[in-house]
């Protein structure tokens, strides 16, 4: 079937959004409540094996700090945290602190000029969605976005396949018309598991994941100026940059 929609991951995919934005921002959460946790570098590594911003910091607890004498309240405490750990990672969106991954607005701008339907697929808030939007693309930029499934519409996070499954329904498209763009093992299992040819674009703390499914592999989407890396055996040669030809034809042979 030809390809007629883009879904897209956020965190990692759109933005390296990791290790200098949600990472400190927790780190800024607990502190702010009077906790001496702290994520560092290798530790949010390990962490984001666990998806969801909640389930991380519960995994965390029960890993590293069984004996911590948990509040009755102990869920409104984690749902608090997560709260406040949002308001300081918006907070460094609207400074401007992270920006696009590369690629990422120029194919954002060819789709959309070739009516080609683009979708957000996410474990992410929508707050944090809305927000890397707005200040990564500018106003309105959440429209561009036929459909957003974000954060806990869906009971299953990834590598469930839930996420995807909610916003195909929602587009009216088989999987076999989409192709989905992740940056992790989990988001490769769950679109997999949903039936999407799935495009790879690694990060730091992602780059030993096992990719095994995905269409390609690559650094990142790339630009003219800038070659993106291809890092998997590939269908499609010939290409410095991932453009929308690029795309067709991948999801053609793939």
């Amino acid at each position: 079937m030809t390809l007629q929609a883009l879904l897209f991951d956020v965190d990692g995919t759109l933005a390296d959004t990791e290790r200098d934005g949600h990472r400190l921002a927790f780190n800024r959460a607990f502190a702010a409540a009077g906790l001496d946790w702290c994520w560092d570098v290798a530790l949010y590594g390990e962490l984001l094996a666990i998806t969801g911003g909640k389930e991380r910091m519960r995994h965390y607890i029960e890993r590293y700090h069984p004996d911590w004498p948990k509040p009755r309240n102990f869920s409104a405490l984690v749902t608090q945290l997560h709260a406040a750990k949002t308001a300081h990672y918006t907070a460094m969106l609207a400074q401007g602190a992270i920006p696009l991954r590369p690629g990422v607005r120029r194919l954002l701008t060819e789709a959309r000029v070739a009516k080609l339907r683009l979708a957000i697929a996410t474990t992410t808030t929508p707050a944090n969605v809305s927000a890397l939007l707005r200040h990564a693309l500018g106003p309105g930029a959440e429209s561009w976005f036929e459909v957003i499934g974000a954060g806990d519409v869906v009971p299953a996070k990834k590598p469930a396949p839930d996420i995807y499954y909610y916003v195909l329904e929602r587009l009216g498209l088989p999987s076999s018309a989409c192709l989905a763009f992740e940056d992790s093992e989990n988001g490769v299992r769950a679109a997999r598991a949903a039936g999407l040819k799935t495009v790879v674009t690694v990060n730091d703390y992602t780059r030993t994941h096992d990719f095994s499914g995905a269409a390609i592999v690559l650094d990142h989407l790339g630009e003219a100026s800038q070659p993106f890396k291809i890092l998997s055996p590939t269908p499609v040669n010939g290409f410095a940059f991932a453009n929308l030809d690029f795309l067709f034809r991948l999801h053609a042979a793939a």
